[in-house]
């Protein structure tokens, strides 16, 4: 690809699907009593476990599960008591689903035009990255079948289910993974699209419209980690690769475009590899090979290779025997790629080669996850020293030609061997195209290893949990108490003359529902409310005032206010601090203490002694500079007492009259 950056999404076949994670507003956890939304730092005890698969109801175990149980991972948990019992231990069996959290994945699939389910049947998805310490998680489906206007089309939603969240990653360091339980089993909904998302655009778009949707009922959570994507991923002649815990939208839009870049390059290098003659496992058995050459690496300038700056390494990171250390004594390994050349270089998503791919691998299944991980031949920038060292070892100990590579790990012995099986097991992916595989994503667009996708065979009923009946009324419920759709507000926003970056934040921040309150019961003008709340308070809020703290009630009396004296809408400053400040004192108490802070009465007179006053700093040639200065006195006393145009209009007449001291 002569410009990695750039790609015709269309051609290449590119469709992508959502998978979009939204916490639910809940005062409980989902199958327990403890506190939702209840975060800390600190931890009053430390739980130790291993994972371990489980068979599927067809007595299959699960790829992924199996994956992570190669990892050899230790796994602690630091728990809190006021936020963690014994259910999130697995101790105790679950109390029944929490109602409240049901009734608001009913209200989520109402809203995205699901078909909702007779009964809700829990299943167990199993888990063994060490997220939830039972080893699965307990999700239940709640409506399938929906459908969103998007973009002149209608976008598929697949099913919604309900599900309970996972532990918060503390720290992730060789073989030792470590967790803090306070996330654990907080409820939240999982909405899945059809793959009918074709360009980073149109992924990024839909993920902001299914926020606005999930937000516009006012009962879910929002803030970091609050809402989170899996974004599917595939070209033409690909396979679906997971972009795992996407947290914006923007973000999205660059992982998309990478990994369409990679597939299609992995695609190029399937090509290239058949030509080469690899195209079975055994082909690719028979060109990779593996010797231990820790002896020929004693004295090497790079000291991380030798024995020596290895423990120092070991010591400075704190790294412990059977905690984050493998097994085995220190050792270095070359594995030879017989007629690979080229490819350990080859070029994958944007700034990364074929080499990350085997450097993502080896860090997560082998707990090798010191910089930079591997060393190879055909790119030693930045240690050159160990280029002659390289070189002799392919002549002379490994007699390799011009057409093989040579790779270099290091570290315990087993997890040395392991790295090695884990290069074999890479290729054998890349003759065959796409893996199916789970990504990690980073901020600037690149994606890394994190597991291998997961399948069916992971799924199986949770016999701790009953069915649950969903009756007609309940959903009537729920429904008749439905807000508007985002693309019904956005329409009567739009042409009532609110700005579009405006209506997106009034309902992604959950103002829309106070805005349509104040326009129905206190006769406010739609387009001004919705400035005051989409605008005004944000950047009241940037200040540090927090706005988010006033209730509805509240913002209904002050508008009420505002219907009976209009000029007080021109101090709306003033009044949201005190209203921010004085949390329970009633609104005519916040609007009386400012009305009567002084006499309006006389503004006229006060109006003639600031146009004296302001008089020697502004020639008659400079009647605007006059007016600012004196509106400037004004105003700083009579805002919201007086309506500022009259004021104007006042002084204008008397600048033009020669500044009569008549009334």
């Amino acid at each position: 690809m002569e410009n990695e950056n750039n790609i015709d999404y269309r051609e290449v076949g590119l469709i992508v699907g959502l998978e979009v994670h939204q916490q639910l507003l809940t005062e409980r956890k989902m199958f327990c009593r403890c506190p939702a939304g209840l975060y800390t730092k600190e931890h009053d005890g430390i739980v130790l476990r291993h994972m371990r698969p489980t068979l599927s109801e067809l007595g299959v175990f699960d790829g992924a599960a199996l994956m992570e149980f190669k990892t050899k991972k230790q796994i602690i948990y630091l728990l809190h008591n006021t936020n963690t019992c014994t259910y999130e231990m697995d101790d105790t069996p679950p109390f029944l689903m929490n109602d409240q959290a049901l009734d608001i994945s009913i209200e989520q699939c109402l809203m995205l035009n699901m078909d909702i389910v007779d009964e809700v049947h829990v299943a167990r998805k199993q888990y063994l990255d060490g997220s939830i310490p039972t080893g699965f998680q307990r999700t239940a489906i709640v409506g399938v079948n929906g459908s969103i206007p998007f973009k002149g089309r209608e976008l598929g939603i697949i099913q919604v289910s309900i599900e309970e969240d996972s532990c918060r990653e503390v720290s992730d360091k060789g073989h030792l993974i470590v967790w803090r339980t306070d996330r654990l089993g907080m409820p939240l909904v999982e909405i899945v699209t059809q793959p009918q998302l074709y360009t980073p655009q149109e992924v990024e778009e839909a993920i902001l419209l299914i926020g606005r949707i999930c937000r516009s009922s006012n009962h879910v959570r929002y803030g970091i980690g609050a809402s989170r994507q899996d974004v599917n991923v595939s070209v033409r002649g690909g396979r679906r690769v997971e972009i795992k815990g996407v947290p914006r939208a923007e973000i999205a839009a660059r992982l998309v475009h990478g990994e369409a870049i990679r597939q299609v390059n992995l695609l190029k290098l399937m090509e290239e590899l058949h030509d080469r003659g690899l195209k079975t496992p055994e082909d690719v058995r028979a060109r990779i090979t593996h010797f231990d050459v820790t002896a020929e690496f004693k004295n090497s300038r790079l000291s991380f290779l030798t024995e020596k700056g290895w423990n120092r390494f070991v010591k400075t990171e704190n790294r412990r025997p059977e905690f984050e250390l493998g097994k085995g004594a220190f050792s270095v390994r070359a594995i030879k790629l017989g007629g690979l050349a080229g490819t350990l270089n080859w070029k994958t998503q944007p700034g990364k080669t074929f080499a990350d791919e085997l450097r993502g691998r080896i860090r997560v299944v082998c707990g090798l996850d010191q910089s930079p991980i591997i060393l190879h031949n055909e790119d030693l920038n930045g240690y050159e020293t160990a280029r002659p060292r390289f070189k002799a070892i392919m002549e002379k100990q490994l007699a390799c030609t011009e057409k093989d590579s040579l790779v270099i790990v290091w570290g315990p012995e087993d997890d040395t061997i392991s790295a090695c099986e884990e290069i074999y097991l890479r290729y054998i992916d890349a003759i065959d195209g796409i893996p199916n595989e789970t990504r990690q994503a980073f901020e600037d667009g690149h994606t890394d290893f994190e597991r291998i996708l997961p399948g069916p065979d992971r799924m199986y009923p949770d016999t701790d949990s009953p069915p649950i009946r969903i009756t007609r009324d309940r959903v009537e419920r729920i429904k008749s108490a439905l807000q508007p759709r985002p693309w019904t507000r956005e329409k009567r926003y739009s042409e009532a003359g609110i700005q579009l970056d405006t209506i997106y934040y009034l309902i992604r921040r959950s103002w829309a529902d106070i805005v349509d309150t104040v326009v129905e019961q206190a006769g406010a003008d739609l387009k001004q409310a919705g400035v005051f709340f989409g605008e005004k308070l944000k950047g009241l809020s940037r200040k540090g005032v927090k706005v988010s703290s006033i209730t509805k009630d509240r913002w209904l009396d002050l508008f009420l206010q505002f219907a009976k004296k209009p000029e007080l809408a021109e101090n709306w400053d003033s009044l949201v601090r005190s209203m921010v400040d004085s949390p329970d004192a009633p609104i005519s108490k916040v609007v009386n203490e400012i009305m009567n802070s002084i006499d309006a009465s006389n503004w006229k007179g006060f109006a003639r002694k600031a146009l004296a006053e302001t008089e020697i700093l502004a020639t008659k040639k400079d009647s605007e500079v006059h007016l600012k200065l004196a509106m400037a006195k004004m105003m700083s006393i009579y805002r919201g007492l007086v309506f500022g145009r009259e004021i104007e209009s006042y002084i204008r007449e008397k600048i033009a009259g020669g500044n009569s001291s008549e009334n």
